[in-house]
């Protein structure tokens, strides 16, 4: 976790020392309690983490499936009403604003939920839904809705998101 606060203090401005950043940043403490929920969903163990994942959103505002695969140092700014859910897949240095939900499509037993590649940005508001692949590098500006896979550095904003540059 002190991997992740100190990622949050140099991508975030706002943020003046780590001390700030680990008292204070709900989205870090969200991933605290996710990391104790995700290790008893890997052991089976799914009511008590499911009440893990539900004290946490209590808490911070920020929902995350227990069941969701997410990588190093998630940036999570904000976080008021953000949602992840169980299938996701989030990698490395990813930055997600405030009241993103990344969703499922309903009538699938398998993987419902997108996939975030590295370093994505997910601006506040954007929703994505379904089994999509978000690419490395990827930006969706806020309030965009996504309904399909976005290309490695592309930025995409609208309802339905549409491309307006890569990077």
């Amino acid at each position: 976790m002190f991997d992740t606060a100190r990622s949050i203090l140099k991508r975030d401005p706002a943020a003046k020392n780590l001390l700030e950043v680990i008292l204070l940043y709900p989205g870090l403490h969200a991933l605290f309690y996710y990391r104790i929920g995700n290790k008893l969903y890997q052991w089976k163990r799914y009511v008590l983490a499911r009440m893990v994942s539900q004290w946490a959103r209590f808490i911070t505002g920020i929902e995350i499936h227990p069941g969701a695969t997410i990588g190093k140092r998630l940036f999570i700014d904000h976080g008021i009403g953000v949602v992840i859910g169980e299938t996701t897949i989030i990698g490395d240095d990813c930055t997600i604003y405030h009241d993103v939900t990344l969703g499922g499509k309903n009538g699938s037993n398998g993987k419902r939920h997108p996939t975030l590649q590295d370093r994505v940005v997910v601006g506040a508001g954007a929703i994505v839904i379904g089994p999509l692949i978000i690419g490395h590098d990827a930006k969706i500006g806020a309030g965009a809705v996504v309904v399909k896979n976005v290309e490695n550095g592309v930025t995409v904003v609208g309802n339905p998101a549409k491309p307006i540059s890569k990077s």
